[in-house]
């Protein structure tokens, strides 16, 4: 238990000195830790290897053994993410205001890092550099704890990264993770109070839940992705459709920005669903719809209310046929978790009503919600998607990573 507590200790005093360390030592330093990576690759698959074996030993499910898979391109991909983040402008240091007061007070707003950042995360190794990437560039120190599902294939990539930063300058505890896949060293870092400044969960609804209750640090909220596609009547271009549908489904069903429930409408369901359902079926995705859907696919599972609500991360998809745009509106806003949805369409007005009416961080047009992602939005990599309101909202880059400092220069005034 000491060892959590430890690690918070050593990043709060790296976080001092990361937080007046110059751009230039931060970006060398994630170039230096994504060579470390491409150097260690082996290493990390081979522990990858090992996590996955022992995951299929206890009978999980294949979408769990999706996100805990680790390949080559992946590795490259977590290289390429340490680099893009490099290569982003420096977000602390610089002023976004400055203004002279009638005394003669000149006021400097500036950004500054928000200090130790934790991050709890499930089974996606790819997060351990994900996150460290985003927590240096803003000139944080970091503590990462994974699951213990992936607890060898985060200590692999965690040594790259800690040897590679070391060489680079980068204090000692800039970088960290908790080695201890306990639930005991779990709870300890959501309650390391005047060492964690702020704890990130990232992963499914259950762990997030956790981190809310039981934190007694600040937490941001990171969101499940109960996501929606809205096929609206006044979608002409059902090959887009059928090819955006399929993608926000099945580029990987195991991800939190994968569509859960397809919503469309009755005018054009009878062109639309049975195609798109049959692509669906061929590809091992069980369908539950509702009644009108199964009157057009009579091999269609019966949707409960439960399955508006569910967030599967698996092969699974709940199909609804509505009457209207308004109440494909109502049922996002009911159901989702207000994290992306999207509304295929070719009236610019519907459209434009569906964006502005629906509650969520990401609302696209012809586009699937796949695309809800750090990398996708230019930020390099992400330390998880916000569906709350409050600090940060929808994929946060390295800037959602700092807060305000004010600079106040004097010449000897008085308050009166």
């Amino acid at each position: 238990m000491t060892m959590v507590s430890d690690l918070g200790k050593q990043a709060r005093k790296a976080a001092l000195e990361m937080a007046t360390l110059g751009s230039s030592v931060r970006d060398g330093a994630l170039r230096a830790m994504a060579q470390a990576l491409r150097a260690h690759c082996g290493a990390i698959l081979q522990a990858n290897a090992e996590d996955r074996r022992a995951a299929g030993e206890k009978g999980v499910k294949s979408a769990f053994i999706e996100r805990l898979t680790l390949t080559e391109a992946r590795v490259e991909g977590m290289a390429r993410g340490l680099e893009e983040v490099a290569a982003l402008p420096d977000p602390i240091g610089t002023a976004d205001r400055m203004w002279t007061r009638p005394n003669g007070l000149r006021i400097l707003q500036k950004r500054v890092p928000l200090g130790v950042v934790g991050i709890i995360f499930e089974s996606r190794p790819n997060v351990t550099s994900d996150a460290a990437a985003i927590c240096i560039k803003s000139g944080n120190a970091c503590i990462l704890r994974g699951g213990s599902e992936a607890i060898r294939s985060n200590c692999a990539i965690m040594d790259a990264l800690q040897e590679a930063a070391a060489a680079a300058g980068l204090p000692e505890g800039a970088v960290a993770l908790v080695r201890d896949p306990s639930r005991a060293a779990a709870n300890e870092l959501m309650r390391l109070n005047g060492l964690v400044d702020v704890l990130i969960p990232r992963g499914g609804e259950g762990l997030i839940r956790a981190v809310v209750e039981n934190a007694t640090v600040p937490v941001i909220e990171t969101g499940t992705g109960n996501c929606h596609v809205y096929v609206d009547r006044a979608c002409r271009n059902l090959p887009m459709a059928f090819d955006v549908t399929y993608n926000a489904k099945l580029r990987r069903v195991s991800v939190c920005n994968a569509m859960e429930t397809l919503l469309v409408h009755r005018e054009i369901s009878p062109d639309f669903l049975p195609e798109m359902l049959e692509r669906f079926r061929k590809a091992g995705v069980e369908i539950r719809g509702c009644a009108r859907t199964k009157a057009l696919c009579p091999w269609v599972s019966d949707a409960t209310e439960e399955d508006w609500r569910t967030e599967y991360d698996d092969y699974i998809l709940a199909v609804r046929i509505v009457d209207s745009l308004d109440e494909a509106i109502d049922h996002i806003n009911t159901y989702g978790t207000r994290h992306s949805e999207s509304i295929l369409t070719d009236d610019v007005d519907r459209a434009q009503r569906f964006l502005d009416r629906v509650d969520a961080a990401a609302v696209y047009l012809n586009a699937p919600t796949s695309f809800t992602d750090g990398g996708e939005f230019g930020f390099g990599a992400e330390i998880g998607i916000s569906n709350q309101k409050l600090h940060a909202r929808g994929p946060m880059g390295p800037e959602h990573l700092t807060t305000i400092k004010y600079e106040i220069f004097g010449s000897g005034q008085i308050r009166p």
